[in-house]
């Protein structure tokens, strides 16, 4: 289908590069993207206010932008949060927000589980002991380790990246305990793949590592404080490759420092711009602690999943622009009333 007359405007244009799968979409559908790197509020709202589509990877999108698109049929997502989208905003305007919520599944249970094992393992502090030519004292530290077999697993949060984290738990001999916010919904994932649903309370009581598996919202913006940190059994390790408001960070650092948790796995931050286009190096406190490993927001990378995210967030795009509703799942606000009637597949 010749899509060509419309405008679509590529966001995040430097910082994330259309990828070779990205474009090739665009192609097959003759769209050229204007492709965009909004350096301020005023170049964003100009670059967006005449478009009819938007594709987005992490600039943010508040009300105020949104509402000055008043020919736009559909934000696009590139990824599966959409926490920096004022997706109220857009629902009252009648655009459709998409996105791919599938997409990095498996890198990020990969990346949650390998935090784990470094922690686990104690990977940074027998690095730094080797390199100090230490090597008594390492074998020494390494004797206090624990196998994980036997170890619980606690998932705060049951969609497809916990239930992926669980089916690499159970190769490793693992219980494995899942906490849901709806906990009235009957998931037959959870017998299959022998998860105990329990309470949070019980969860952060008896799980040797917890991973969080939500997304950002009011409700669970800085769940994890300092209250609830010490609920966490003692000697257990924190994993979060979701979003890092959901922690209370300053929390973390005090709660870390009375060795209450033996450590962290971290691939997202609240006060670090990971994002930044000219960033300083971090000089956060959870980043001078040897017991927590943490990675600058990688978690979802790999070709696969740049693949996944171009080819879904571009079928979401042309399925708009075609008149047709994306997939039900890829839908984020599936109340709203579109501008243009869309038909269902």
């Amino acid at each position: 289908m010749d899509l060509s007359s419309y405008k679509v405007v590529r966001l995040n244009a430097e910082l994330f590069p259309i990828t070779e799968f990205e474009q090739q979409k665009y192609a097959e559908h003759r769209i050229t993207p204007v492709a965009i790197e909004a350096a301020s509020r005023d170049e964003l709202t100009r670059s967006v206010q005449d478009a009819d589509a938007v594709m987005v990877v992490s600039q943010s999108l508040p009300a105020e932008v949104i509402e000055t698109m008043q020919r736009c049929r559909v934000i696009c997502r590139l990824g599966a949060g959409t926490d920096k989208i004022d997706v109220v905003a857009a629902t009252a305007s009648g655009i459709v927000v998409s996105n791919v919520p599938d997409f990095c599944v498996e890198e990020q249970a990969d990346h949650s589980f390998a935090l784990l094992l470094a922690v686990a393992r104690q990977l940074n502090q027998l690095r730094n002991r080797m390199l100090a030519g230490q090597y008594h004292d390492a074998r020494r530290q390494c004797r206090e380790l624990r196998r994980l077999s036997g170890c619980t697993l606690g998932l705060v949060g049951f969609g497809r990246s916990a239930k992926a984290m669980a089916r690499r738990a159970a190769g490793f001999g693992m219980r494995v305990a899942a906490n849901r916010r709806n906990q009235s919904i009957v998931d037959p994932d959870s017998d299959a793949l022998d998860v105990e649903m329990v309470s949070l309370e019980r969860l952060l009581a008896v799980s040797d590592f917890v991973s969080l598996h939500l997304p950002l919202d009011d409700q669970t913006s800085k769940m994890f404080d300092k209250r609830i940190l010490l609920m966490m059994k003692p000697g257990s390790v924190l994993i979060n490759t979701s979003r890092g408001a959901i922690v209370d960070e300053q929390a973390l650092v005090e709660v870390l420092q009375t060795q209450h948790l033996a450590g962290a796995g971290l691939d997202t931050f609240d006060v670090i711009n990971v994002h930044a286009p000219n960033p300083a190096p971090p000089k956060h406190p959870l980043l001078q602690m040897e017991n927590v490993v943490f990675t600058p927001h990688v978690a979802a990378f790999s070709v696969d999943s740049s693949r996944d995210v171009g080819f879904g967030s571009v079928a979401n795009l042309v399925a708009v622009l075609s008149g047709h509703w994306p997939p039900a799942d890829r839908v984020v606000n599936a109340g709203v009333q579109p501008r243009q009637p869309l038909h269902r597949a």
